[in-house]
């Protein structure tokens, strides 16, 4: 170039050349892959607009049907809760009518659930529990052993004569069992009096039977107090009574064998409705007349029936 011509340089034009035609190149397949990926991704949302599986449609109907319930489903609740307060308002109006007191717990076990409500109940809780429960279990089972080892005892002796164990009707159910002895509230006067039996609820005419054999002590007839009453004395210095009777049977001084009818239950007398009032005594003391009729029932029928004459507060009369 010192004579003032231009010399071009084919070498660096060369590389410079290719240099440029590799980044064309690269910058071609980078738009084509980015062009790509986009359709792909247009496509792939226009099929998630415009087209469900078979799942997806269930979902959605489902779904749907769960958005036209929801806003209903409360005001349905609140009717039910309603509804459940009407028929505990109206069944506790019922037991206060009939009985003069407030109706028991419905379910008498839920006390269980102050211990047994939680999931998460420590092990030195359950093991102190079985244990306490074993250790009661273990000293009932001792009282129960020594119970029958004094009856066995009993029965062995010279002398010794069986109280009147039936019961003065041919069935019963636990159901029909109403209070037991103790004090009760009197049906007529609304207070507290003292009840020396147990009353079962039974239909008007229904047959009383002797539970043993024995003779007829006393005949009442009355239309007032216990009614119409039937005592029969027993060996051994046991006497049964028998109150609020319809149809009397049998007269004072006579023999009546085991199971022979005696009488009918009735309502007469300061009677609340129709049922057998029976009571057992020794000479002077009241005996609880459940005890002396558990070998006619099954043993849940008994279970129950002691329930219900323990917490049964109003007498039938």
């Amino acid at each position: 170039m010192g004579d003032g011509r231009f010399e071009f340089d084919w070498r660096n034009f060369g590389i410079r050349l290719a240099g440029g035609r590799i980044t064309r190149t690269v910058w071609r397949v980078l738009k084509f892959m980015l062009s790509v990926i986009s359709l792909t991704i247009v496509g792939y949302a226009i099929v998630c607009l415009f087209y469900s599986t078979d799942e997806e449609k269930a979902i959605k109907a489902e779904n749907k049907a769960y958005e036209e319930l929801y806003p209903r489903l409360p005001e349905k609740l609140s009717h039910i809760e309603e509804d459940m307060d009407c028929l505990s308002r109206t069944d506790d109006i019922i037991y206060k009518d009939i009985f003069h007191a407030d109706p028991p717990s419905d379910d008498p076990m839920s006390s269980l659930s102050i211990f047994f409500g939680s999931d998460s109940i420590p092990d030195h809780k359950l093991v102190f529990y079985t244990a306490h429960k074993a250790d009661r279990l273990l000293d009932y089972a001792a009282k129960v052993d020594s119970l029958f080892r004094n009856i066995v005892e009993q029965l062995k002796s010279d002398g010794y004569v069986m109280p009147p164990m039936e019961l003065p009707l041919r069935s019963l159910s636990y159901t029909q069992t109403g209070a037991g002895i103790g004090p009760k509230i009197n049906p007529f006067y609304t207070t507290t009096a003292q009840h020396n039996g147990v009353d079962f609820i039974v239909a008007q005419g229904t047959d009383i039977l002797a539970p043993a054999p024995g003779i007829v002590k006393s005949v009442t007839q009355s239309r007032k107090g216990d009614g119409n009453t039937v005592v029969l004395s027993h060996k051994g210095g046991y006497t049964t009574r028998y109150a609020h009777l319809s149809d009397i049977f049998v007269v004072q001084g006579q023999s009546v064998r085991k199971g022979a009818r005696i009488a009918t239950a009735g309502m007469t007398g300061n009677a609340y409705a129709p049922h057998l009032h029976y009571e057992v005594w020794r000479d002077s003391t009241l005996l609880d007349p459940l005890n002396y009729i558990f070998a006619s029932v099954s043993p849940e029928d008994y279970t129950n029936m002691v329930y219900m004459a323990r917490h049964t507060k109003q007498s039938m009369d």
